[in-house]
């Protein structure tokens, strides 16, 4: 959970290596964007936004749209045109809300094709055919896979600029080659990249936050350090905020493709498969996430927590196990004994300061880096965990969150084998802090009471999640909360 010290309960500053929207865009606004355009689209966007991999309000009936944004990137009089949106779509709350409160609206990026026909290539990608209003008799689907139009946004950001209410931006002396062909990235994740010629990635958020993405503004910090463990940023994309034009909305982030690279889950789970030794490799991974840490130090502020703001992470620990005993009810028998790796660490602020906060990774497993084809490690996607509120993202945290994080992931592939391999689990956890170590001079096994407690925090979190999204993979985080419990068990560990 994330370190939120009284002292410094707002979001840090943002990194200077962003420069915001400092006064009001000049180019006029979009004729169409009104109430005409979206009631036009709106029964189209009930039937096809709830069934999107990224749409985050699933289960919940849409009741309403609210256009922030409408920009044509292409004329909707041509064939094909492209319209891009920044929608909130109105849902009942999951919570109770208090009386007079508006309903949540969670906010969508969308790229709309607009054609007269559909081409059968196309077919996959419609959304429907416009019945009534502005665009009555218009076919619109998921622009993104079009390659005209996808090749368009490309080209959009190799020359920065503004239109409408977004803005291009770019690195100095970056510029990617024209007319490269796009596919999308065929992956499940919670927004959508387009692959530029095997050469560049372009990841688009779909929902959308005000201020700095974590994915942008950190890889921007550590490119000025001149970290070389993460893809430095080529171009991205903003939005102006109507609400604070000081907090844009981030688009997209355009950076390098490393082709033939592979996932270090995948990675993890061939070396299982074969029998091949993967601690010489985890060792190595513990020494690139030490140098991403230590970059991100030198880059961004940091902060000591004390008591009091140890106790905070603590208490934001224990209420998400209470909630996930609620939904969970496998983890009662447990949750005592998972509290007491909480407790301990609201001891730990007897003595002083306990540890230091910092600009973190956030939501760090294999799944999260790369293995190239010149042998080295890479640390990609730095959202941090998307269901979180941006500023909550942002705030410094313990390092020991990201290690905990990958010790888990450790666990997860070793339960991926059969039969289950703990051995190799433990080998890759204790080469990855030795990794670590040696990159940073602090060995994370150093700090075990605050290391149990993060470790324990993940796999409450794994539950939760495995338990609504897939059932199947449940055992696994509930054979660690077994032995983060201390809970006798039949199994070897």
């Amino acid at each position: 959970m994330d370190a939120t010290p009284e002292a410094a309960s707002a979001s840090p500053p943002a990194s200077p290596l962003i420069s915001p929207l400092t006064s009001p865009l000049t180019s006029p606004p979009l004729p169409h964007a009104s109430s005409a355009l979206l009631a036009s689209l709106a029964p189209l966007l009930h039937a096809w936004l709830p069934r999107q991999r990224w749409f985050a309000g699933k289960g919940r009936p849409v009741t309403g749209f609210a256009l922030v944004s409408a920009t044509e990137l292409l004329p909707l009089t041509g064939s094909p045109g492209l319209l891009h949106l920044l929608v909130r779509a109105q849902q009942p709350s999951a919570s109770p809300q208090g009386p007079g409160a508006p309903p949540p609206a969670d906010c969508y990026q969308l790229f709309l094709g607009v054609r007269r026909s559909l081409p059968p290539a196309l077919a996959p990608a419609l959304i429907g055919r416009v019945q009534e209003g502005l665009l009555a008799g218009y076919t619109v689907y998921e622009g993104l896979a079009d390659p005209k139009l996808a090749g368009l946004l490309l080209e959009r950001l190799r020359v920065p600029g503004t239109l409408g209410s977004l803005r291009f931006d770019k690195a100095p002396d970056a510029l990617p080659p024209a007319g490269l062909t796009a596919r999308p990235l065929d992956a499940e994740q919670s927004n959508s990249s387009l692959v530029y010629g095997n050469s560049y990635i372009l990841k688009i958020f779909r929902r959308i936050h005000p201020g700095a993405n974590p994915d942008l503004e950190l890889p921007l910090a550590l490119t000025h350090e001149r970290c070389v463990r993460v893809p430095a940023p080529v171009a991205w994309f903003e939005g102006a905020n109507p609400e604070d034009l000081f907090e844009p909305f981030t688009l997209g982030l355009l950076q390098p493709f490393l082709d033939g690279a592979q996932d270090g889950w995948q990675r993890a789970l061939d070396s299982l498969s074969v029998g091949w030794e993967f601690a010489p490799e985890a060792r190595e991974l513990g020494q690139v996430v030490a140098e991403v840490h230590t970059a991100l130090a030198a880059a961004l502020p940091t902060l000591t927590l004390g008591r009091p703001q140890v106790a905070v992470v603590a208490d934001r620990m224990t209420e998400s196990l209470e909630t996930a005993a609620q939904a969970v009810p496998a983890l009662l028998p447990y949750a005592p004994g998972l509290r007491s790796a909480f407790d301990a660490v609201r001891k730990l602020g007897g003595a002083g300061p306990v540890v230091t906060a910092q600009r973190i990774h956030g939501d760090l497993h294999l799944g999260q880096t790369l293995h190239g084809r010149d042998g080295e490690w890479s640390v990609i996607d730095f959202e941090g965990e998307p269901a979180k509120p941006i500023t909550e993202r942002r705030h410094p945290q313990p390092v020991l969150r990201d290690v905990a994080g990958m010790l888990r992931s450790f666990d997860y592939a070793a339960r991926m084998s059969r039969p289950w391999n703990p051995e190799w689990a433990d080998r890759c956890r204790a080469a990855f802090c030795e990794g670590y170590a040696a990159a940073s001079g602090t060995d994370p096994r150093e700090l075990p009471v605050l290391l149990r407690a993060y470790e324990t925090d993940k796999a409450v979190y794994e539950v939760l999640y495995e338990a609504r999204h897939r059932p199947s993979w449940l055992p696994v985080p509930m054979a660690a909360v077994r032995r983060l419990a201390n809970f006798p068990s039949t199994e070897a560990r």
